[in-house]
């Protein structure tokens, strides 16, 4: 069970809390809790509807297991064999409850705009309502959100679970809620990505300061709650790794292993699956969350700035307090710059922090902007001019935000939308698809949408392409006499975690009834051998539905980033070039 705090850590306020007992005149920034949660919910549901795949872990490592779990097939990767049992069974048993694509989305936009909201209300009550406001807009303004906040990945569920880890942590009213903060730390980490667990360190630390600084029944005291979250968290291995013993058939500690791999594999690693230079989430979060970012990676020296020179004027009573609640984000960036391997959804863990960091920052700043002094150099600018600058920075973050999401949903939507002539899912209509069909993925497998999208028991099969990595296999549908999900524990062959490819992953193309392919008219370049234009050979496929792909390619930076409109004013350096994303059938 959850860690509880007793009566008399209820009663205990840390001397630092004191501020929040204080009574607060209304402020003018301050939005309901309600309100707030249906503007998270707004931005969420967005992203459910519209937010194209963006990684194929998600297809194939969620998506597929899920869909074995619910329908009886699925893809495997070779993280699922029991042979690695690096991912865990029962955060994918979690979604399989629901078991329909936007089901599961659906239900993910809720449970983070809940998420959001609660630490939404305690830095409103805790700090102050106007950056709860600059919090809620950092968020639902920023691409960022957009792309994590409904994606099935464990990195989207540490985020969920740093929202509620850090509100924890935050919130004092009432006595210290340490025992909470590690709790949902430690769900974010052994049933989403443990990694993420280490964003509570800078909390953690703060705890043993003031114990260190405190007398011996309150030292004993911080014990006590700290001691409730660890054990928390070590039952909750347990019941981890038991509900993982059912589906490997081994008592697997899948934290351990993932951290075992990553850090410790004599194979590469996740190094084997490419890697970045250290400007690399700079540059992603800067697209991201635009202003944001900026205002995110300057607020540490704002707020020193503002301590040095201004002692008297800052939000919080604790310097301290201030600094630990920085922390997190700038911990979170400096380690994962520095390694090798990196991808986008190793920083969502983060983005409550970056959001919190933003408006704290965006705080400082208007706090001296606002300065009417008329001896001070800001007093001195008209406070007309003054607004105008602070409102046009806003609605420039809201240009770039709402240009870079429909960029990314007009250039990569294509994949999501391309089945629906198969007839998945679409009640009293006969699609063309038929049991026991096969639809083929070549050089575009990675944009496989998942099982999801294809008609009962039709099947998504590789042919070869020019990718020369290993492709998942399938888990088995053996069933009598290996009781529920044997799957999930049955023996596999050719999966490895060398990333060395396995030809029996692929089939003869003449047993794909139906094919995804990419076509790019403009693209004049010679075509590898095993990649042909499946869509120009009108021989042998039929073209069912195609939709525009941008070819990102032959697009310049500019438009590849953000959406630009299909118009003659455009200049044509600037202009979005498309290729075609297609579903072809077979001739007969």
């Amino acid at each position: 069970m959850p860690p509880t705090a007793a009566k008399s850590q209820e009663d205990y306020v840390h001397p630092n809390a004191q501020h929040a007992k204080r009574k607060k005149h209304p402020s003018p920034f301050a939005i309901q809790p309600i309100t707030a949660f249906y503007i998270f919910l707004a931005a969420n549901i967005a992203a459910a509807l519209f937010a194209p795949i963006q990684d194929c872990d998600e297809t194939f490592n969620y998506w597929e297991p899920t869909h074995y779990l619910s329908h009886g097939y699925g893809l495997q990767t070779w993280e699922y064999s029991p042979e690695f049992a690096i991912r865990s069974w029962f955060y994918v048993a979690l979604h399989a409850i629901v078991a329909e694509f936007y089901f599961v989305r659906y239900a993910l936009a809720f449970f983070c705009a809940f998420c959001q909201v609660l630490l939404f209300r305690v830095i409103s009550f805790t700090l102050n309502p106007r950056i709860g406001l600059f919090f809620l807009m950092a968020l639902v303004m920023s691409p960022g959100n957009f792309h994590a906040s409904t994606a099935y990945l464990p990195s989207s569920f540490a985020m969920y679970m740093s929202f509620l880890g850090a509100a924890a942590f935050m919130n004092w009213r009432g006595g210290l809620k340490t025992s909470w903060g590690i709790w949902w730390f430690a769900v974010g980490g052994i049933l989403g990505w443990p990694f993420a667990s280490a964003l509570c360190a800078p909390f953690m630390l703060e705890e043993a300061i003031f114990a260190t600084m405190s007398d011996r029944e309150r030292f004993w005291e911080t014990m006590l709650r700290v001691g409730r979250g660890v054990i928390a968290g070590l039952l909750l291995i347990l019941g981890d790794s038991l509900i993982n013993a059912f589906f490997y058939r081994e008592f697997e500690v899948v934290s351990w292993n993932i951290v075992k791999y990553n850090i410790f594999s004599s194979t590469g690693g996740p190094n084997l699956y490419g890697t970045e230079p250290w400007t690399f989430y700079f540059r992603n979060l800067a697209i991201n969350f635009n202003v944001w970012f900026i205002l995110a990676l300057l607020s540490l020296p704002l707020f020193l700035f503002q301590k040095t020179f201004n002692a008297k004027q800052h939000s919080f009573q604790s310097g301290l307090r201030t600094i630990v609640f920085l922390a997190p984000f700038y911990m979170w960036l400096g380690i994962f710059t520095l390694q090798p391997h990196k991808e986008e959804r190793f920083m969502y863990p983060a983005y409550p922090f970056l959001a919190l960091n933003a408006a704290l920052a965006l705080h400082i700043i208007l706090s001296a902007f606002g300065n009417s002094d008329s001896k001070t150099i800001m007093g001195k600018i008209p406070a007309r001019l003054k607004l105008l600058v602070v409102t046009s920075m806003l609605f420039v973050s809201l240009d770039l935000g709402l240009t870079r999401i429909v960029g990314i949903y007009t250039a990569y939507s294509a994949p999501l939308k391309i089945y629906e002539p198969l007839g998945a899912g679409v009640v009293g209509e006969q699609g063309i698809g038929g049991r026991g069909d096969n639809v083929c993925f070549g050089k575009e497998w990675y944009r496989s949408p998942s099982s999801y999208f294809l008609p009962r028991d039709m099947r998504v099969k590789f042919i070869k392409s020019e990718f020369s990595g290993l492709l998942p296999g399938e888990f088995s549908q053996a069933r009598t006499g290996f009781g529920f999900f044997g799957g999930t524990w049955l023996p596999t062959s050719g999966l490895n975690d060398r990333n060395e490819e396995d030809m029996a992953k692929y089939v003869d193309i003449r047993q794909c009834s139906f094919l995804v392919d990419t076509q790019y008219p403009e693209n004049t370049d010679p075509l590898p051998p095993n990649e042909p234009d499946y869509i120009a050979d009108v021989d042998k496929w039929d073209v069912v539905k195609c939709e525009p792909f941008l070819d990102a390619s032959r697009t310049h930076f500019l438009p590849r980033v953000l959406w630009m409109p299909e118009s003659d004013l455009v200049p044509e350096k600037y202009k979005r070039r498309w290729g075609r994303h297609c579903l072809l059938r077979r001739k007969r």
